[in-house]
């Protein structure tokens, strides 16, 4: 069973490095908002895995309506989580650096993760080792990522295929089916 995984997408692009990240992120919402309503609508587990941004108390709510009460809301606005979407907060860049997404996934029966958000070249490539030691199938859909700097997201994606064997593809090749 597939799960969609979507990084770092809830974001008030306050961070060092935003600049260079937005034109990449602008790129890539569309897509994954596309990718998230096929996903819905096929019933595939989506689960969003966000940086709490230092704030040991936030929760989902508390990071969704900070992110969209800046000025680059329309970044986070047609991604944002339904009522049937799960949340794990994280701290570092990996999904599943002390988070219970493991467990969550194999509650779930999956077996096969499809990784979009930002940045390419840090969390979605951390993630996507990650789950590739965890016996997990990873599918990146390259049109669905976000790099900060594009020659570091190209060489990500390529290490991504060669050395886990992820599956790089365009989003519209993906069969949630």
């Amino acid at each position: 069973m597939h799960a969609l995984i979507v990084i770092d997408m809830i974001n008030t692009y306050g961070h060092e490095d935003a600049e260079l990240l937005l034109p990449s992120a602008q790129r890539a919402v569309p897509v994954v908002a596309e990718l998230l309503d096929r996903a819905r609508k096929a019933d595939v587990p989506v689960v969003y895995a966000n940086d709490n941004f230092g704030s040991w108390r936030s929760h989902q709510e508390e990071i969704v309506d900070e992110a969209l009460a800046t000025e680059h809301s329309g970044l986070v606005e047609p991604l944002r989580p339904d009522d049937d979407s799960l949340f794990v907060l994280k701290a570092r860049h990996s999904v599943f650096y002390e988070t219970p997404m493991s467990y969550l996934l194999w509650r779930l029966g999956v077996d096969h993760v499809v990784l979009t958000g930002q940045v390419t070249e840090q969390c979605v490539l951390y993630s996507a080792l990650d789950a590739h030691i965890r016996h997990l199938e990873v599918t990146v859909p390259k049109d669905a990522v976000a790099s900060i700097h594009p020659c570091l997201g190209s060489a990500a994606l390529e290490m991504m295929e060669r050395n886990m064997g992820a599956h790089i593809v365009a989003a519209k090749e993906i069969d949630f089916a």
